[in-house]
């Protein structure tokens, strides 16, 4: 029996889904200690309870695609819309080497993705999904190019298995971290004494806090630790500011549709939500750049994180658990394999060409975090490792800019050019 829900129930049911969340997260330790979001716990319990259902009963549901599809496009177009070009200034050359370190592994990610994936008897594309779609991507991503895989390259089940994959990066993505990074600055010396650092351990991070100090006082503010990584923190904003930055999310949107109209059959093809991050993008800039307009950052995040968050609650009411079962064990492997990819990359890669010092050490455990699940994730890893070591401000104002903006702007690039390969 099939339930077709409209929109006012589906949005009823997507918000009770992220109050479960929240109640579980608060009441589970470990859910917690993972920054596991609250969308995907709720989400994954309300799939299984849909799951025992269809099993149990036959029933089937379906839910409104229409507000599914226009909060994730929000979400897209919140991305864009807070990526400012200016703030790489801020950074300075360590962030754009940082970038170019972290686009190589995206690459490298999807590689072995797609050859795991044919080795094992599986579609390429879902290679993809075991790569940089859902690793780097992390759940919106997932959901995102899980539905474009499914409706216009038939890929059975991508959605699925995007959220899981997701979901297995988050937590892989926080245990290795840490582990790498201990390695890396016991290899240079340095000895857990927070309370007490020796002279040459405060010598080593002093040029790292005289950049970070100057380069955030010229930024002026603190958003690119606050925005995803943050969703929680109060932000004052009043109703002009919210009707000015729903313009610039409509006009966004616009954009996104009319491009993908105009494109359609075109060389320049693309996914409707990567129109809308870069319309956000170029909306961002010229209206800063050009015109010196000052965006209302807080009612961006507001926007964006509440329409991630009913997206992926959305996204995984709408999941049919069953179509996973064949592809558990090929998946698993690939998993581990990619696991240990991310290792060795952050280890021998990520340290030594930021610098092979200790914030090139912190930088690594942030890499682990994002690169295998999301920023909170790198986030928390980083400040695993200076809570028992030292500072490392340089790092603390790289990872966010590039995990929370720039890496989903590089990350679309290089999946678009991946599906257009005729594996």
């Amino acid at each position: 029996m099939e339930i077709t829900l409209n929109g006012y129930y589906t949005l009823i049911f997507a918000t009770l889904v992220l109050l479960l969340g929240r109640f579980m997260i608060k009441n589970i330790k470990v859910l917690e200690d993972f920054n596991i979001p609250e969308p995907v716990v709720g989400g994954l319990v309300a799939a299984m309870i849909v799951y025992a259902l269809n099993i149990v009963w036959g029933y089937s549901f379906n839910f409104h695609q229409g507000l599914q599809t226009a909060t994730m496009l929000m979400f897209f177009a919140s991305i864009g819309l807070s990526a400012d070009f200016g703030r790489l200034k801020a950074g300075g050359t360590p962030l754009l080497i940082f970038l170019a370190v972290v686009s190589v592994f995206i690459v490298l990610q999807d590689v072995v993705g797609v050859g795991m994936a044919s080795a094992l008897g599986l579609d390429p594309l879902l290679g993809l999904v075991t790569g940089s779609i859902s690793l780097t991507g992390g759940h919106g991503t997932a959901g995102a190019w899980g539905v474009v895989l499914e409706e216009e390259y038939g890929v059975v089940g991508a959605t699925t298995l995007g959220i899981a994959v997701a979901t297995y990066g988050l937590v892989a993505g926080g245990i290795v971290g840490g582990p790498v990074a201990r390695r890396l600055i016991k290899n240079l010396g340095l000895t857990p004494t927070p309370d007490n650092p020796n002279p040459s351990n405060v010598e080593k991070v002093a040029g790292a806090q005289s950049l970070y100090s100057t380069k955030h006082d010229e930024d002026g503010d603190h958003r690119q630790e606050e925005m995803f990584e943050k969703p929680d923190n109060i932000r004052l904003i009043t109703a002009s500011s919210m009707i000015e930055t729903l313009a610039l999310f409509a006009a966004a949107l616009a954009f996104a549709d009319i491009m993908t109209i105009v494109a359609e059959g075109t060389w320049f093809q693309l996914p409707t939500f990567v129109w809308a991050l870069a319309a956000g993008v170029i909306i961002r800039n010229a209206l800063t750049m050009v015109f010196n307009f000052d965006m209302f950052d807080r009612a961006i995040d507001v926007i964006g994180n509440a329409s991630l968050s009913l997206f992926l609650a959305m996204a995984l009411l709408s999941l049919k658990l069953w179509q996973l079962t064949d592809l558990a064990g090929p998946v698993l492997i690939i998993l581990l394999v990619q696991t240990l990819v991310m290792i060795l990359y952050a280890y021998f890669v990520t340290f030594k060409i930021m610098g092979k010092d200790y914030d090139a050490a912190v930088l690594s455990a942030g890499h682990c975090g994002f690169g295998m699940g999301a920023t909170p994730t790198a986030i928390a890893n980083m400040q695993a490792v200076t809570d028992r070591y030292l500072p490392s401000p340089k790092a603390f104002l790289i990872v966010p800019m590039v995990g929370a903006f720039f890496v989903d702007i590089i990350n679309a690039t290089v999946l678009q050019i991946f599906t257009k390969i005729p594996f």
